[in-house]
């Protein structure tokens, strides 16, 4: 088993950043990526990012492209999203995901990741 544990959320002005923590503990080891979603008020959780934990090769929503950055730190078994030039529309519930193995475009599915966290909320204000 793989457990998550976000942080970082809060309250922000449009056009501020954050930066979302997500650690990860347990059977890290079998760790193939690590991503986050986001689920809007309302709204069907949505795939934000994602990061090879070996190679650290990463992908993006086309909504986030240019403003968030994923990065890992496999030392600290951790995961970050940096979030600039925040929107209004990025408000949401933000969960932090890990899958053991995933194949080729099921890396932006969230059927395809096996542990998730608890959620940290992010509010974009206008």
């Amino acid at each position: 088993q793989v457990q998550l544990v976000e942080s970082g959320g809060g309250l922000v002005q449009a056009g501020g950043s954050l930066r979302l923590s997500c650690a990860a503990s347990g059977r890290t080891f079998s760790i193939a990526y690590m991503g986050w979603f986001r689920q809007p008020p309302g709204l069907e959780r949505e795939f934000v990012a994602t990061i090879t934990w070996s190679g650290g090769s990463t992908y993006y929503a086309d909504s986030v492209k240019g403003r968030f950055t994923i990065s890992r730190d496999n030392a600290r078994n951790t995961v970050y999203l940096q979030m600039n030039s925040l929107k209004p529309e990025d408000t949401a519930v933000y969960y932090c995901a890990a899958a053991k193995e995933i194949s080729g475009s099921r890396r932006y599915a969230a059927g395809a990741y096996d542990y998730w966290g608890q959620g940290t909320q992010v509010t974009v204000s206008s």
